[in-house]
């Protein structure tokens, strides 16, 4: 405890690291209070159906990333969602399209045009995303609600343009304040903001779990219990999920120019267990929600219930089938052993006993396929443990932190804020967060 206080007295001596934090946590305060400013026009006193709606299925993984203002009908309901998505489409463009392939090998150039594409397309999935969203909302409100529309005479697409309008302008002030927290705070500011709708969610999700076991007659305390320690065990797993790697020695030759000698020493390339992330989840996630268009027939409906019942065997069977073959796929796009072969080349370096070129491709792809397995098979098991949990007794809302996006997404975020804040106290020459070995993040080496 007393190694703690030093540290955390330690963080606040560093002037810079300070100013971080505190514009951090005040643009997040601003981020917060946008999330329960309602559109312009509607009744916040009737939205409690739109609110028990936006917990289910992709909705409510939406409603999670924009930290509830999805179901609060907010200035910010689209939250960074349209901004991830551009980002996701950039980034495939810059795998199969040989000029945004060209972009990503200009350095810091084309890093500013693909940033700049990213912005443009966001503007272009919120002007469909806005108008899907309040077509949602009045499909799922009652037609009182709308005041705007009561009360002032407006037609139903005139407000639908207005309320779209707003949701473009709340989307992209909420991309500024992430990357406001980027240059001048502290972390990653659009994966900060995400985390931060995501934990305003645990207070009142624990909350709400422990007055129900103390409610039970059956021994609720013990059950708290349990679930805690099971719920830590969980989060040390996700933390060894994201942090393994595969470390490739590599050997750099030896130059001499003049009279200084460069190269001839030897590191490592990481090749991460889970290099897909979160996002085989997302994708399995939103591809499951399609069984639901079955209902609508009499044939179907039973296929449709079957595979709509998220706590049900079949559904996560195929949903952890789904997890384990979209992290090959996107580890496969995501990571490019010819590209990496061809940095080792021009650096002057080389894996130990293999040859440079195509031998080298081969080799890093091979590495990459063995370790990705039990990567996939360990994110499957993550993606379907709320499910697990939910059987066992847990409550609904407290079981989604048990796995799945929000847990991955809370221990990613977490260590690499907290990987920046290590950074700065080594280089004051105060000791680092933990006591033996370095803290290393998602991006850490």
């Amino acid at each position: 405890m007393k190694k703690f206080i030093e540290t955390i007295k330690n963080i606040f001596r560093i002037e810079e690291l300070r100013k971080r934090i505190v514009y951090t946590v005040l643009l997040l305060l601003v981020y917060r209070l946008g999330c329960f400013i309602v559109l312009p026009g509607i009744d916040a006193s009737m939205l409690a159906n739109l609110q028990s709606n936006a917990n289910n299925g992709l909705v409510g993984l939406l409603n999670m990333f924009s930290g509830g203002a999805f179901g609060n009908a907010s200035i910010f309901a689209l939250g960074v969602m349209p901004y991830i998505s551009a980002s996701i489409v950039i980034q495939l463009l810059g795998v199969f399209v040989p000029y945004f392939r060209k972009l990503q090998m200009e350095g810091e150039s084309g890093r500013k045009k693909m940033n700049q594409m990213t912005r443009v397309l966001t503007i272009v999935i919120i002007c469909i995303q806005g108008p899907a969203y309040m077509a949602s909302i009045h499909g799922q409100i009652d037609a009182s609600a709308f005041v705007a529309v009561r009360n002032l005479g407006w037609s139903n697409f005139v407000f639908n343009l207005i309320s779209t309008l707003i949701l473009m302008a709340g989307s992209m002030f909420v991309m500024w304040l992430g990357e406001r927290i980027t240059d001048r705070g502290i972390g990653n500011g659009i994966s900060i903001i995400i985390m931060i709708g995501i934990v305003a969610r645990l207070p009142y999700a624990l909350a709400a779990e422990i007055s129900e076991k103390l409610a039970t007659t059956n021994g609720g305390p013990l059950l708290i219990i349990v679930e805690l320690v099971f719920w830590f065990l969980v989060i040390v797993a996700a933390i060894a999920l994201v942090q393994a790697v595969r470390k490739v020695p590599v050997q750099y030759a030896k130059r001499v120019i003049g009279n200084k000698q460069y190269g001839g020493v030897r590191q490592y390339i990481p090749l991460k267990i889970n290099a897909a992330g979160v996002m085989p989840i997302i994708f399995a996630q939103a591809l499951m929600l399609f069984p639901i268009l079955f209902s609508r027939w009499d044939a179907t409906r039973g296929l449709a219930a079957t595979l709509g019942n998220y706590t049900g065997f079949w559904y996560n069977l195929i949903f952890a089938i789904l997890v384990i073959v979209f992290t090959y796929f996107y580890t496969a796009v995501t990571v490019n052993p010819n590209m990496m072969a061809e940095e080792l080349k021009r650096n002057g370096g080389f894996i130990p006993g293999v040859k440079p070129g195509k031998k080298t491709v081969e080799y890093l792809d091979s590495i990459m396929s063995r370790v990705t397995l039990p990567g996939s098979f360990a994110l499957a098991f993550i993606a379907i443990l709320p499910a697990i949990a939910m059987k066992l007794g847990v409550s609904n809302s407290f079981a989604s932190f048990f796995g799945g996006t929000s847990l991955l997404i809370l221990v990613g975020v977490v260590l690499d804020t907290l990987q920046q804040v290590e950074s700065y106290l080594l280089m004051r020459h105060y000791d680092g967060l933990m006591k033996t070995g370095r803290l290393t993040g998602r991006s850490g080496m």
